[in-house]
């Protein structure tokens, strides 16, 4: 299985969207990582349906969408979806909540993802785990980029993976974000993590142009 770079555009130059977006396509990354939060399941406000509806015309890369939103019924109506895009919602949500946007999501016909806060133990996922395709772990508190890593954090990488095996859910990938950095990307890639978000700490490095950090940051995560 190939590993993915999902790069977080909450980190990208934001009076320069086009820009940046067009010289990351031209460095192949697999997916767009985009953040939407309500400031309520999390303390931020980030990207609304408009911004991912605009970026939608002007690019055919996948979306890798994290809703950090109570109720992202509304949210999921109003974004113009593709069948190669992931959308993860946090498995911290009522039940009753979480399984209608699962269903939701279904019938778009998009893959459907959990993230796990960093508190969150992986068997949290076992009653929704035949109805998933990506695992996202938290490895910061999510809300800001550029957050500081759980001490940690990382070896829940190789717990996820071992768990997964142990459901026979071995085709389910498995996602991380937060303060990757290429060291820490290498490492989780020999622990089973399938995509790495990529923000302020590999891709948008200070004083380095996004079309070397790319594909330094393919060279780490290579198989």
């Amino acid at each position: 299985m190939n590993k993915k770079l999902s790069v977080s555009l909450m980190c990208c130059d934001l009076m320069n969207v086009a820009r940046d977006v067009k010289n990351l396509e031209d460095g192949g990354v697999d997916w767009f990582h985009l953040d939407m939060m309500d400031a309520h399941l999390v303390p931020n406000l980030t990207f609304g349906p408009d911004f991912v509806n605009g970026l939608r015309k002007i690019s055919d890369t996948p979306f890798d969408i994290h809703m950090m939103i109570e109720d992202p019924e509304f949210i999921i109506n109003s974004i113009n979806l593709s069948s190669k895009d992931y959308v993860t919602l946090h498995v911290e949500l009522q039940k009753d909540i979480l399984y209608k946007n699962m269903a939701l999501l279904k019938t778009k016909g998009v893959h459907v993802g959990l993230a796990l806060n960093p508190e969150t133990p992986v068997e949290a996922i076992e009653p929704y785990v035949d109805d998933i395709d990506l695992v996202l772990l938290m490895l910061v508190r999510p809300g800001f980029a550029g957050g500081k890593m759980i001490e940690g954090i990382m070896d829940k990488v190789k717990q996820m993976k071992t768990y997964l095996a142990d459901m026979g859910k071995d085709n389910v990938l498995i996602s991380t974000d937060g303060n990757i950095t290429l060291e820490r990307a290498k490492f989780m890639a020999t622990q089973g993590a399938d995509v790495f978000v990529g923000g302020t700490s590999a891709v948008f490095r200070k004083g380095m142009d996004i079309k070397k950090t790319v594909p330094d940051f393919y060279k780490f995560i290579a198989e």
